[in-house]
């Protein structure tokens, strides 16, 4: 296992090796929370461990897993690091939790960042935590009594930024 900076530590202040951080859920250690699969299945984009990335998957989230196009994404992007916005539950006795994470890669030269809210379910069975889906939820709607500022979260769950977003519409 490498002393290098686990990749979903790259760009924070963290200096956990790959060997402190994800490299043992690679190798086939179950992942304590939800958040530990979450650094580990971008880890595993960043080190093009496909094989991982399909284990880590509910068996119900498999059906469309595309080995090939997954290979090529992660071999052809360059990844800068991820954070952690939240988690949700997933502590030891829950079924499900949540990460709400930013990841950043560039690809093609354009840097990106992506940002989702992940759903996890525990699996007795085999002890591990899966990933289930991106669960995206939308906020409660905004009434007049209570608007978003300016640096808040848009109301319409785009990601954005409410004045990149929804501002101006709602003004009208």
């Amino acid at each position: 296992m490498s002393d290098s900076l686990c990749p979903c530590r790259r760009g924070s202040s963290s200096t956990l090796t790959l060997a402190q951080c994800c490299g043992p859920y690679l190798d086939g250690a179950p992942a304590p929370n939800p958040e530990a699969v979450m650094r580990s299945r971008y880890t595993a984009y960043a080190l093009g461990n496909i094989d991982y990335l399909h284990d880590t998957l509910a068996p119900e989230a498999r059906h469309d897993f595309d080995r090939k196009s997954v290979s090529h994404w992660s071999k052809s992007s360059q990844w800068h690091g991820m954070e952690i916005i939240s988690t949700e539950g997933g502590l030891p006795g829950d079924a499900e939790g949540f990460v709400d994470f930013t990841a950043d890669f560039s690809t093609e030269g354009q840097r990106q960042t992506h940002r989702e809210r992940s759903r996890f379910r525990f699996d007795a069975p085999t002890g591990r935590w899966l990933f289930v889906e991106a669960a995206n939820r939308k906020p409660n709607p905004v009434t007049k009594e209570k608007r978003p500022g300016r640096n808040d979260p848009c109301h319409c769950g785009s990601g954005l930024k409410y004045k990149k977003c929804c501002a101006q519409s709602d003004a009208a």
